[in-house]
C-alpha cells in the first residue's frame, strides 16, 4: 500500500490542513494527537531500521575505535635512539 516514508509525508501534509477544515474543535485535536502519535512511532521505527541496516553493513560492529593498553615491549628501546 504506501511505504514509511510516503505516509510520513502525507500525514505532515493533514497535519498542516486539519487547522483549516470545518471540523468540530475536539476531533481536530484528536486528529492532529493521533497523526503526530503516529509520525513519531514511524519516525522511530525508520531511524532504528536505518540504524540496522549501518550496523549490518559495517559486518555487525559499530564503529567505534578502541584502545587497548598492553604491557608489553612493541619496539626494540636501542633501535629509538
Amino acid at each position: 500500500m504506501f511505504s514509511k516514508e510516503s505516509f510520513v509525508f502525507i500525514s505532515g501534509i493533514l497535519l498542516l490542513i486539519v487547522p483549516f477544515l470545518g471540523i468540530p474543535q475536539e476531533w481536530r485535536v484528536i486528529i492532529t494527537v493521533a497523526l503526530a502519535l503516529l509520525l513519531v512511532f514511524i519516525g522511530y521505527a525508520l531511524r532504528r531500521r536505518l540504524y540496522l541496516s549501518d550496523i549490518e553493513l559495517q559486518s555487525g560492529e559499530r564503529a567505534t575505535n578502541s584502545f587497548v593498553e598492553t604491557t608489553e615491549k612493541l619496539f626494540d628501546e636501542r633501535a629509538l635512539k
